[in-house]
């Protein structure tokens, strides 16, 4: 690991990984509550969200902490 990503907890962690794990933990109703976003609410799939999510920055962002919370709990 390189200095840089040292103190990087999402390093080499992939959305895809995130999203699985927090639909497990979660589910979709739970997570489209937390975070406002239609491919969380209506007919939720792991992959209209990675589309998603892959071109909107902010909506990215929220999942990243909402993952991170997850796995600090």
């Amino acid at each position: 690991m390189t200095e840089k990503q040292a103190n990087n907890p999402l390093h080499g962690v992939t959305l895809k990984v995130m999203l699985e794990h927090l639909v497990a933990k979660y589910g979709w109703e739970e997570m489209g509550m937390r975070i406002n976003i239609r491919c969380f609410n209506y007919e939720p799939s792991i992959g209209s969200s990675l589309k998603f999510l892959r071109a909107t920055p902010w909506a990215r962002a929220e999942v990243e902490a909402m993952y991170l919370l997850s796995v600090s709990e």
